[in-house]
């Protein structure tokens, strides 16, 4: 007796055969109809629009249910190995129905490449996008802002998610501003890291000191920062600080400093502008003091099934082959923590970010937090060597929404320092 794939047999099944072989696909599918083969959605646009921005003012942002981003604009930066690696992440196989939606160029442009490596079931969604009350989106998309509607807000244009009072664009980075007076985007003010952590464990600075630092750079508690950086996690430290501080509305430029730069969006060289100090912050400093833990209070998430304590370093950090740091001698990981992926070194967060540098999908993260145990409905802290990286995934989890988190400031360089503290080392499973 003949076999039949799996595939040929559904569509035999379901009174659509003649879907069966890559020449009788038809050119186009509706969201239900794949839906009932069990087939697999993409989303080809940029990952801006798929986590909910809208592309125009008047539209609905988001994405189909269940929904793939794999954007036309990645393309160039993956190889055949690495694309065929996001495919066996997300369990699509060469036999699998694949429905793309976005734009006829970017639909183009994925299907040639998927077939070219042997993805032949690949038509295009007919209904995409047209029925916006289906469409998924993170629950604060807003919060990490992408180049086109920062450049609309400088240019005053409508855009939605418009901050409510004055806006105040910053780049971060450690150290005097070098690639900043190359280039940067036009307007925005500097802030060196070693304002807001401080030797000997790199701490936040004293509240005093931090209330100083903000009052300098102009800003009150209703203004709405927007932090950029050439490492995105220096950014994230900075603005998870300033959260911590009061400030209300603190957002990210998605991908950073490249993202901005791959767009071909105006810049400037030069020092920053002089700034107008803010004569009072118009709030109590720290507004938000549960953002930030110490280590007592990291000790208390330990051992809990409604809390996690996540380190956010390399696997070989994790299980104590290095300390990730020339800086830090002790090796291992906090006994009890929960391993919540970084990238291939201390500098490093490829775990986290799409192959352009954005945010990775809320559903991958949330996936990959889930399989050690770290969900969103517990009290969760960030940690990593001495906050950056934590600082970054924590601005990713308030994006998705999640409501009770927060980083441990000391880290495993604090941590570490005292030998009291229970440490692990070695291969190990989830908790």
């Amino acid at each position: 007796m003949k076999r039949v794939s799996q595939l040929t047999a559904a569509l035999m099944l379901s009174g659509l055969a003649h879907m069966a072989t890559a020449a009788d696909m038809p050119s186009q599918m509706t969201l239900s109809t794949l839906q009932a083969q069990h087939g697999v959605v993409i989303d080809t646009r940029l990952s801006a629009f798929y986590n909910g921005w809208p592309q125009t003012i008047s539209s609905v942002g988001g994405h189909e249910p269940a929904a793939l981003n794999l954007s036309a604009s990645w393309l160039d930066m993956m190889n055949d190995e690495q694309l065929q690696l996001w495919a066996k992440q997300h369990a699509i196989k060469p036999d699998s129905l694949i429905a793309l939606y976005g734009n006829d160029d970017e639909t183009k442009a994925v299907k040639t490449r998927l077939s070219k490596l042997g993805y032949q079931h690949v038509a295009l969604l007919s209904d995409a996008l047209q029925q916006p009350a289906r469409l998924q989106k993170m629950a604060h998309f807003e919060q990490l802002v992408y180049p086109q509607w920062l450049h609309n807000l400088m240019q005053n244009k409508a855009v939605v998610a418009k901050p409510a009072g004055e806006v105040k664009i910053i780049e971060a980075a450690w150290g005097a501003p070098k690639q900043y007076l190359l280039s940067h985007i036009p307007g925005a003010d500097y802030i060196d890291t070693n304002d807001i952590e401080s030797e000997p464990l790199w701490n936040k600075v004293s509240d005093d000191k931090l209330k100083a630092l903000i009052a300098k750079h102009g800003i009150r508690h209703d203004t709405t920062v927007i932090m950029y950086g050439r490492d995105v996690y220096a950014a994230a430290r900075v603005a998870q600080i300033l959260l911590y501080a009061g400030v209300k509305d603190v957002r990210l430029l998605d991908g950073g400093w490249q993202s901005w730069s791959d767009a071909k969006l105006p810049v400037e060289r030069g020092l920053p502008n002089d700034v107008k100090p803010a004569p009072d912050f118009g709030a109590t400093i720290p507004g938000q003091p549960q953002l930030m833990l110490d280590t007592e209070q990291a000790r208390g998430l330990l051992g809990r099934k409604d809390a996690s304590l996540v380190s956010i370093r390399s696997w070989p950090e994790f299980i104590g082959i290095t300390s990730g740091y020339s800086y830090i001698k002790p090796k291992g990981e906090i006994a009890g923590a929960r391993w919540g992926h970084a990238g291939s070194d201390s500098t490093h967060m490829e775990d986290f970010h799409n192959p352009d540098g954005t945010m990775r999908s809320a559903d991958d993260i949330a996936a990959m937090w889930k399989s050690w145990n770290i969900t969103p409905d517990q009290h969760v802290a960030f940690y990593c060597g001495t906050g950056w990286r934590a600082s970054e995934t924590f601005m990713y989890a308030r994006a998705m929404g999640w409501q009770n988190v927060g980083v441990y400031d000391g880290g495993w360089y604090e941590w570490s320092s005292n030998p009291k503290n229970p440490v692990a080392t070695g291969e190990r499973k989830p908790l």
